[in-house]
């Protein structure tokens, strides 16, 4: 089959034939169809220091956000037929270890990433457990889930998780990076019943995609400041959470600067580098940062399920966020769509592969 790969340490990835992966009893063979393109894949193509954390095994196959159609199961497999069409949960835990056995699997020690440290979906076939398969049910009540949408389902649990980690019924929200992770963050925290929904970047193609779909500040942070977000806003004090999605040391820094004092902020962007944090504001103001990695396995599955299946304007800005779908064979233009911020979310297809 065809697999963009890791082939060595440092910048890059390669186009390549490898075997088709085996499947293991407890495992299910997918047949990808879509794939996106997330800022961790933007990290390993880079091989920052980021990438260089996170991936102990080279050479692998990149790629955890997909769609696709299940084509074997193991022969221990209960819960997935050949014909199926899934998305995955792309971390694999171990089952074992106290958080696992309490139920916060997301928590797991020994978490191995689809697409970080095993082979990802930047492939013709991918194969997971199948305790990691989520099957796209029909439901009366919403079309067939598309590849496109499909393919979302990860980086869009990410901003439900993200989202709803705090309560969201008449705060104000500001997020921090309007890419495809904190435009569906906006669309779930309007869903959520949230007050004010600010979000910042500095590509103005980006915030306009946040203003069509319904925040109601989209601010250039390259010309205006957060505090003037608030004057526009009329707010007479500082936002009540925050959602930093960017990854970048001012974005962060400049959030915590506009806080209510007991603010709370999920953080789920990656920093490309170290850097420092005003921690006399983060005491005095009693601020609570809360680190975010992935979904909760499975609530927030289900969460994002049952708001997909009943509710036909978040699902609309959802899908909204995907600019582009590139075969995969022109992964090097898709990449560079995704690494220059000019687009949203970008698939690779890899049914038509090209």
């Amino acid at each position: 089959m065809r697999a963009l790969r890791k082939t060595e340490p440092g910048p890059g990835l390669t186009l390549t034939e490898v075997p088709e992966p085996a499947c293991g009893p407890w495992d299910v063979k997918i047949r990808v169809l879509r794939a996106g393109i997330c800022g961790t894949d933007l990290h390993i193509l880079g091989w920052d220091d980021s990438a260089e954390a996170m991936c102990d095994t080279v050479p692998f196959t990149p790629g955890h956000e997909f769609y696709g159609e299940v084509v074997e199961a193991g022969s221990e497999v209960p819960d997935a037929r050949i014909g199926d069409r899934v998305s995955g949960e792309g971390h694999v835990v171990c089952g074992v270890c106290r958080n696992c056995r309490a139920g916060r699997k997301q928590m797991c020690i020994r978490t191995r990433s689809v697409g970080v440290q095993r082979d990802g979906a930047f492939a013709e076939y991918v194969v997971i457990p199948h305790l990691n398969v989520w099957v796209h049910e029909h439901d009366s009540r919403t079309e067939v889930i598309t590849p496109e949408l499909g393919a979302l389902f990860d980086p869009f649990g990410n901003a439900v998780h993200t989202a709803l980690k705090f309560p969201l019924v008449g705060e104000d929200v500001l997020i921090t990076g309007a890419g495809p992770i904190g435009l569906m963050a906006a669309a779930v925290a309007r869903h959520a019943g949230a007050r004010y929904v600010a979000i910042t970047d500095v590509h103005e193609h980006r915030l306009e995609m946040a203003r069509a779909g319904g925040v109601d500040l989209a601010l250039n942070v390259a010309t205006t400041t957060m505090t003037q977000a608030q004057r526009e806003l009329g707010m007479k004090e500082g936002f009540d959470v925050g959602l930093e999605i960017s990854g970048q040391a001012s974005a962060l820094q400049e959030m915590i600067s506009n806080m209510n004092h007991g603010g709370r902020i999920a953080l789920l962007g990656l920093p490309a580098r170290h850097f420092e944090l005003d921690w006399t504001t983060v005491i005095t103001h009693m601020l609570t940062l809360q680190g975010i990695y992935g979904r909760e396995m499975y609530e927030t599955w289900n969460a994002m399920s049952a708001m997909i299946s009943t509710s036909p304007l978040l699902r609309e800005r959802v899908l909204a966020t995907v600019s582009d779908v590139v075969p995969a064979s022109q992964w090097e233009s898709a990449y560079e769509i995704a690494r220059s911020g000019r687009g949203g979310k970008v698939l690779l297809d890899w049914e038509t592969i090209g």
